[in-house]
């Protein structure tokens, strides 16, 4: 069978074992060897406390785990098995029903997009040589300007995206069962990201104004962290920003761990709807990453990271066996646009129109008794008891929505709108909808 080869092969170090820890690390270190093979059954917990002497709940703790690093993957009953391949998440489109709406997606509103194409000329392309600097010499002034102005100072990195900055980052500074810090609910892709690095995800809990310091300190008092990632504002999907306040305790959280690496995801900073607040001040390794898709337009797949000069030179270094550099064409294209008045007064547009969109859909929940959060960027997040079954609801009445299921670690159910999607039209009719699901729900318990 095969959950006797895992004994066999693990026989000795299970013996060893003392703690949960101890049992995921023998497991992990057999399959990252090649001696557990992908698909390789574990014995049952009560087996498994049986042959390392400690108690069932052990070998549980032990499982969850294995689990957050993506190295096994269990389901109600039957057997864990060791994991077949990374969780990579796969884009899939699914067909809407006709005339259904969809406020599911976070990419901007087309309409409130800037018209680059307007700057588009032919001076614009230039040859590049292979030992050609990384930098376009106006992005980078621009960029750098924009980062003083928010008392950021730090060396400046171009990457291709948001997601690349902080793979790049947590490949250069961490091995496969380290653990980070993250945000409880966090943005699909950065936990998918964090799983197929072999990660372990320590949650926070988060609210309006970030992570919750408390949380923050019992999480890092739990397990060593190598890394803290968070999103300073425009948290997706939370919607919540850093306070003043907020950061200056999260600081005084952080400040007791000097090695801790920050990861600060600034995502929206373009048009946000909210001040830049950091938690990376005075600390020795840290990095902040701002985006410009959601203000410019997805297609343009370019991030500037502000970092310590270690972990600018790591990425840099990363850079080299890799693509390269940014294309100069896209860095000469953006730095055009973030010199533009025209851009300029869309992106206010966009940021202001953004702002009231949240405004009006909390406010018609709340009158209506339900729980929203949004203080910042493009989703409002809902509480609900059965996310699978409203956000099913929802769809049969003409909604697309996203249920929290993707997003969460160890944070109650809910719901994530994109108020880039939602009219002010819309707004009304959508509370109303969900409100009669809902109702609907509760009732059909009893």
């Amino acid at each position: 069978m095969e959950s006797d080869r895992f004994e066999r092969v693990l026989d000795d170090e299970l013996r060893r074992s003392q703690t949960a820890r101890d049992i995921a690390n023998a497991v992990a270190s057999a399959v990252s060897s090649g001696e557990l093979q992908p698909g390789t059954a574990l014995p049952s917990i009560r087996s498994l406390a049986m042959t390392s002497s400690v108690s069932p709940a052990t070998v549980s703790s032990a499982f969850a785990i294995l689990r957050r690093r993506n190295v096994i993957t269990t389901a109600q009953r039957r057997r864990a098995r060791v994991t077949s391949k990374p969780a990579l998440p796969v884009t899939q489109s699914m067909p809407l029903p006709p005339g259904a709406k969809d406020v599911s997606s976070a990419s901007p509103d087309a309409a409130l997009l800037p018209d680059l194409g307007r700057l588009l000329s032919d001076d614009l392309w230039q040859p590049t040589a292979y030992s050609t600097d990384i930098w376009d010499p106006a992005l980078h002034r621009a960029m750098s300007e924009a980062f003083l102005a928010d008392g950021v100072e730090g060396e400046l990195t171009p990457t291709n995206g948001s997601l690349d900055a902080v793979e790049r980052i947590l490949s250069a500074i961490t091995h496969p069962g380290d653990a980070v810090a993250v945000e409880d609910p966090l943005w699909s892709s950065m936990l998918s990201l964090v799983r197929v690095l072999g990660l372990e995800t320590v949650p926070v809990a988060i609210d309006d104004h970030g992570m919750k310091p408390e949380a923050l300190e019992r999480a890092l008092k739990a397990r060593k962290c190598s890394a803290v990632i968070l999103t300073p504002r425009a948290q997706n999907p939370y919607g919540s920003a850093l306070d003043a306040d907020r950061a200056a305790a999260l600081r005084a959280v952080l400040d007791k761990d000097p090695s801790l690496f920050i990861i600060e995801d600034d995502h929206a900073s373009l048009v946000a709807g909210s001040p830049m607040q950091t938690v990376t001040t005075g600390r020795e390794r840290w990095s902040i990453t701002r985006s410009v898709n959601k203000a410019l337009g997805p297609d343009l797949r370019l991030a500037v990271t502000a970092s310590d000069p270690q972990t600018a030179e790591q990425v840099q270094g990363r850079f080299i066996v890799g693509p390269g550099w940014v294309s100069h064409f896209l860095q000469r294209l953006v730095a055009r646009a973030l010199n533009d008045d025209a851009v300029a007064a869309r992106m206010r547009e966009a940021e202001s129109e953004y702002t009231a969109r949240r405004g009006q859909l909390i406010g018609a929940l709340a009158a209506h008794g339900i729980e929203a959060h949004g203080t910042s960027g493009m989703n409002v997040l809902i509480s609900v008891d059965d996310e699978t079954a409203i956000s099913s609801h929802l769809l049969v009445a003409g909604w697309s929505v996203r249920s929290g299921a993707p997003f969460r670690l160890e944070s109650p159910p809910f719901l994530r709108v994109s108020v880039s999607q939602i009219t002010p039209e819309d707004v009304e009719r959508f509370a109303d909808t969900l409100v009669e699901i809902m109702h609907s729900s509760r009732s059909s318990r009893y």
